[in-house]
């Protein structure tokens, strides 16, 4: 199969690097500004679409716009595609599906959750067989980082998130680690896999940015590790979903989950919960979930066919939990307890809504933060 690579960054030599090993997959051209990088690099998408020998297009640019457009004229034109590209088909699913069913081609996006852990492809596995009752986890391996810095060396978030800079695990802009972004595109794709449906970011999404060294000294001294999660379950047409720092016990798999991993939890009748865990990002994991895709696609393989023609409507109200809130001020409420530590206020919720949660923060600077028991 002779392929075709738009973008030569950190993913796309990732995939041409693994596809020179394979003898059925040949990258034939690899759309790149700087034609100096490999020699078969083109400037000129019309070349790459043009081209009748070219079966498929990967898509690793990034961003919405213009992957969005080259998306749609790789299906148009014949071409499957497969991406890695969270934020574009979080956002443009509907349309990708919709035009590769009548375009007779593929779309694929197994590396856009998880990087290299086949969790995706896990929740199809499930799905044809029962439903899922609900799925969480540790999607995004910077914010990960982050907390597990501070929790293991004690730093301050900022040098935590200077340290994942530095590293290359957190980009210049580093909001859409940090302010849930990344793990709201993450759970509205893998919601698609889950529930037949898709969603739009309507659902409550907290930043991570407000926890603190004492937050972390605090919950270490209670027996928790804070960690990023991402989560969504339905009940009949409704659905619940979140993204916030959750409180795990320190004896829990997330709470051992280290430096820039990730860990997916799947929960259904007969399988009870299944567990994907691994290197969530990087240049060889999801260019190996890539090829993958592409190999699957080769071979005529599927594992559940895609069916987003649910409809779901959002819900404050579905389900129950108990949060913490610091503040540095005592605030008013019927709080199972409130504790303090030094200047800050912990405030401790019985089992409540999301929808009442969200009428006792009123969108002011607090740490919002889930008290789990898995």
């Amino acid at each position: 199969m002779k392929i075709a690579i738009l973008g030569f960054g950190t993913v796309g030599s990732g995939v041409y690097e693994i596809a020179k090993t394979l003898k059925n997959i040949e990258v034939k051209k690899v759309l790149e500004k700087d034609l100096s990088k490999i020699n078969i690099a083109t400037n000129n998408y019309d070349e790459i679409i043009n081209d009748k020998e070219i079966e498929l297009v990967v898509e690793c640019m990034g961003g919405l716009h213009p992957a969005y457009e080259f998306i749609m004229k790789a299906i148009q034109n014949k071409k499957s595609v497969v991406s890695a590209n969270k934020a574009v088909i979080a956002k443009y699913l509907d349309e990708f599906l919709k035009t590769s069913k009548e375009n007779n081609v593929e779309f694929r996006f197994e590396a856009s959750v998880g990087g290299g852990i086949p969790c995706l492809v896990g929740i199809q596995k499930i799905r044809r067989v029962e439903n899922i009752d609900k799925f969480y986890g540790i999607f995004n391996g910077t914010s990960n980082f982050i907390l597990d810095n501070m929790y293991r060396l004690e730093n301050e978030f900022f040098t935590s998130l200077k340290t994942a800079q530095k590293l290359g695990y957190a980009e210049a802009d580093p909001s859409a680690d940090i302010d849930g972004y990344d793990v709201t595109n993450k759970v509205i794709i893998s919601f698609a896999l889950a529930y037949d449906g898709f969603i739009k970011n309507e659902f409550a999404c907290f930043t991570m940015k407000n926890i603190t060294k004492e937050d972390i000294l605090y919950f270490k001294k209670q027996g928790f590790v804070a960690k990023y999660i991402g989560e969504a379950t339905t009940k009949s047409n409704e659905y619940e979903a979140s993204v916030m720092l959750n409180l795990f016990p320190i004896n829990a798999l997330e709470a051992n989950v280290l430096s820039n991993y990730n860990i997916v939890t799947v929960q259904s009748h007969t399988m009870g919960e299944v567990k994907f865990y691994g290197q969530g990002a990087g240049k060889l994991p999801t260019a190996n979930a890539i090829i993958q895709d592409i190999l699957d696609i080769q071979a005529k393989i599927s594992f559940n066919p895609i069916s987003i023609e649910k409809k779901y409507t959002y819900s404050s109200n579905l389900f129950k939990h108990k949060y913490v809130i610091r503040s540095n001020e005592e605030l008013k409420g019927n709080f199972e307890i409130i504790d303090r530590d030094r200047d800050n206020f912990y405030h401790y919720t019985k089992e409540i809504t999301q929808a009442d949660l969200l009428k006792l923060v009123e969108e002011k600077d607090y740490l919002v933060v889930k008290l789990n028991e898995y």
